[in-house]
């Protein structure tokens, strides 16, 4: 009877282990069948088309948002006078990535339908004397930060478009912006070292979009200073992040994902393994087969704030060209990539000025990026 009593509790727990054991195995969900979306490209036609966007506003003076810091009613003067090479597209970054398209699209489609006209616009507006005026304003004790980082960074990938295309116009329009390159880099390396901790937004001053590109112009050119303190300062603000909460994006105004952004950079300046070791811990998700992400919808493309979610589904979707690219595990990502830029490419081109002055620019790195995958 006294070795009854004891065998019905062993009997009674190794049928609960059991009963555990057959419900967790029960649990794991099984590899569902996920639509696969075509991957995008940039070909002729669509370059053409999307060359229409920075065509049409780079040399367009107004409506203009300056962003500028008044010091007296001596510093109230037209667009163009205070910067005669990017006062187009609405603001000074957006004109900045309107002359980066037409580099970007030029050099890859040399047989553009307006290649002249392109041509000569980039010529014009990049010329020496209006870059040494574009210099001359970040001199102005009022504005030492302007377009810090956003803009910064887009004149970088504008550098560095120019710096290996081996042709005689990028050789010259290389020349012409040195000098305000050169400022943009000791600008960097300047602030920094004091930037105490990162800026995790959805919008111009995200700190991981900011040092992505400056630290790929590092690289292409092989500035190892600029480089180096990007990769520090990356570790730094990054390092130790875990569990990036991805169902906050995106906000309503958000063209930036801070989470892809921040991975994306961390791609860059860490070592394969240990990318993939701190990515297991910021996004675990990602690594689930099954992992889905909704592109942003866009409710009224006339509004200028609410068109930034087609500029997020372009960023989140060249931010996972780059996180999954040599890393066969993350592959399936690539995938959503896909589905964001179809989503919003369709809507930018003959859309409103709001998304017309900077989309482009987004749609084209999206695809450049598909295509160095």
């Amino acid at each position: 009877m006294k070795s009854l009593l004891y065998t019905i509790p062993f009997l009674l727990l190794l049928f609960t282990c059991n009963s555990s054991s057959e419900e967790k195995k029960d649990t794991t969900p099984p590899t569902q069948k996920i639509e696969q979306i075509p991957a995008p490209t940039l070909h002729l036609e669509e370059a053409n088309r999307l060359a229409e966007l920075p065509m049409n506003c780079i040399q367009t003076e107004y409506p203009n948002k300056l962003g500028q810091t008044i010091g007296s009613s001596a510093d109230l003067k037209e667009p163009k006078t205070l910067h005669p090479a990017f006062y187009g597209c609405f603001d000074w970054h957006s004109s900045v990535h309107g002359h980066w398209s037409l580099v970007s699209l030029l050099k890859q489609f040399p047989e553009l339908d307006k290649k002249n006209e392109i041509t000569q616009m980039l010529l014009q507006n990049l010329s020496k004397e209006n870059i040494m005026d574009e210099v001359s304003y970040f001199y102005d004790k009022h504005n030492t930060s302007y377009e810090r980082t956003y803009g910064w960074a887009w004149l970088l990938k504008l550098a560095e478009e120019l710096h290996p295309w081996d042709t005689p116009l990028a050789r010259e329009l290389e020349a012409n912006l040195q000098p305000l390159t050169d400022l943009i880099v000791t600008k960097y390396l300047e602030f920094l070292p004091k930037l105490n901790y990162p800026i995790r937004v959805g919008e111009h001053s995200n700190t991981a979009f900011g040092l992505s590109f400056a630290y790929d112009y590092a690289k292409i050119v092989g500035n190892e200073t600029l480089g180096s303190l990007i990769t520090q300062r990356s570790k730094d603000f990054y390092l130790n992040d875990a569990n990036c909460p991805l169902t906050w994006e995106p906000s309503g105004f958000d063209f930036l994902s801070p989470c892809f952004e921040e991975a994306a950079l961390m791609k860059r300046v860490l070592p394969k393994e240990e990318f993939k070791t701190w990515l297991s811990d910021f996004l675990p998700q990602l690594r689930d087969k099954n992992f889905t992400l909704e592109p942003g919808k866009v409710s009224d493309r006339s509004d200028g704030k609410l068109v930034h979610l087609d500029g997020v589904n372009f960023s989140r979707a060249w931010s996972l060209y780059e996180i999954s690219k040599g890393l066969p595990e993350y592959a399936h990502l690539k995938n959503i990539a896909n589905a964001h830029i179809n989503y919003s490419l369709p809507s930018i081109v003959g859309d409103s000025y709001e998304g017309g002055h900077w989309l482009g620019s987004f749609a084209i790195y999206a695809l450049n990026t598909v295509a160095r995958d």
